[in-house]
């Protein structure tokens, strides 16, 4: 059985990924959650692991969005409805998560971010909202109602006053209820809206999707270690340059000093490898027992660093 169903993995990539949603009914039909809404619920009260409670009071407009570690009490407090529990990299902490990913082999291993469970109780859910990035929803257990619209393009306008990033218009082009063993594709910027409707588990599968300025933050520090000798240096002047404008020539010598630097495929392939493969939670590598791994140029990298 594949994860997509009668769709091939060829299809899947040229005609689906990053392009438009996909629904594969009957995705794992026969997949068990390793951990139980009890189990995710003890993660929680974890201090080393990233969890939220998501509620919504009444009117659609008042969310609620709590940060763990969390303590018993706090679940037991909680109302019947209109809840939920998202924990955080669940793949590090329950091994047996992670042998999941399994199922998505035709992607790049190193692209992966993490397994994110969330629990949810019948009206649960965490609003209209879109994200930046690729995900797999796989229902396993219970039903789940997915609203989407189409790709949001520039801002999308937000709801104030809440510190979820909630729609504040949201028209569904689409719908489905997810049961058991069903599985939802959503490209980046889709906008989406999931509702239990009984309670259940949900496991989504993301994707990692950095910004250029996390991207150049990070490549930033690895020129500064490289300790590169390029300097700026000025373009032909003339009189009618000394004044307060800067002159288009001096934007152009900039962008060429910066193509200059970046300009060294070995160095940006070195880079790359150490910032996808470096782990999700930097010091917890030996609890979690994480290894994030890719290949470049017959090198092997490991959470961050080299193999020697």
């Amino acid at each position: 059985m594949s994860v997509l169903g009668d769709l091939s993995p060829d299809r899947f990539l040229s005609q689906y990924w990053q392009r438009q949603p996909l629904l594969v009914r009957g995705a794992l039909p026969e997949y068990r959650s390793p951990v139980s809404p009890d189990e995710l619920a003890g993660l929680a009260l974890d201090a080393d692991v990233e969890s939220r409670v998501v509620l919504q009071r009444g009117d659609a407009d008042l969310w609620e969005l709590r940060h763990g570690p969390f303590q018993e009490s706090d679940f037991t407090a909680l109302p019947g409805r209109g809840w939920t529990l998202l924990v955080q990299a669940v793949d590090l902490w329950v091994p047996e998560v992670k042998e999941l990913l399994q199922q998505f082999s035709f992607l790049p291993p190193w692209r992966f971010d993490d397994v994110m469970v969330s629990y949810a109780v019948p009206g649960g859910s965490v609003g209209p909202h879109f994200d930046h990035y690729d995900v797999f929803l796989l229902q396993v257990q219970g039903e789940r109602r997915w609203d989407i619209t189409e790709v949001l393009d520039g801002e999308a306008a937000l709801l104030p006053q809440t510190d979820l990033r909630i729609l504040k218009q949201f028209e569904a082009s689409q719908a489905w209820t997810l049961g058991p063993g069903d599985m939802l594709y959503l490209p980046p910027r889709v906008g989406h809206w999931g509702v239990a409707l009984t309670e259940c588990l949900t496991y989504s599968i993301g994707f990692r999707s950095p910004t250029v300025s996390e991207l150049l933050g990070d490549l930033a520090v690895e020129l500064l270690a490289q300790d590169q000798e390029l300097r700026y240096s000025d373009p032909p002047l003339s009189i009618a340059m000394a004044s307060e404008d800067i002159a288009p020539e001096f934007v152009q010598r900039v962008r060429s000093l910066l193509l200059r630097a970046l300009d060294d495929d070995a160095l940006l392939a070195d880079w790359f490898a150490r910032y996808m493969t470096a782990p999700k939670y930097a010091g917890l590598e030996d609890e979690t027992g994480e290894k994030r791994r890719a290949r470049v140029n017959g090198t092997v990298y490991e959470n961050g660093e080299p193999l020697k």
